[in-house]
This record gives structure tokens, C-alpha cells and sequence, in this order.
């Protein structure tokens, strides 16, 4: 459960700021979509190999 503490007279802007804040942080929604499709483990792991790879072409093209 997310809780936001609100100081006395602030603003309800600012305080719901931050719960958008803490709500991306916590990462719940990005949790849902990965939880909607049912991933094979091994078509997971060759999803992150992927991604490595490709992090580190990018990390290498920098340098």
C-alpha cells in the first residue's frame, strides 16, 4: 500500500506529486504487463542475453 504523508496546509497539487512519484518507483504497473503474458523461462533469459548484448555494443560504441 502506498502512503503519503500531507503536512498541515499543503498543497493537495504538490502531495499528489508525490504519490505519482512513489506509484512510478514501486514499479506496480510495469509488474501488471509483465504479469498479463506468461513468458517461458528460457524465452526470458534470452530476452535479458539480448538485451546484454546490446547494452554493451552501446557501452562499447561510447568509449
Amino acid at each position: 500500500m502506498i502512503i503519503v504523508q500531507i503536512k498541515e496546509g499543503e498543497n493537495l497539487e504538490k502531495s499528489l506529486k508525490a504519490f505519482k512519484k512513489k506509484f512510478d518507483r514501486i514499479g506496480i504497473v510495469k509488474e501488471l504487463r509483465i504479469r498479463k503474458v506468461y513468458n517461458k523461462p528460457s524465452i526470458m533469459r534470452r530476452q535479458r542475453k539480448l538485451k546484454a548484448v546490446l547494452r554493451q555494443k552501446y557501452v562499447e560504441s561510447q568509449e
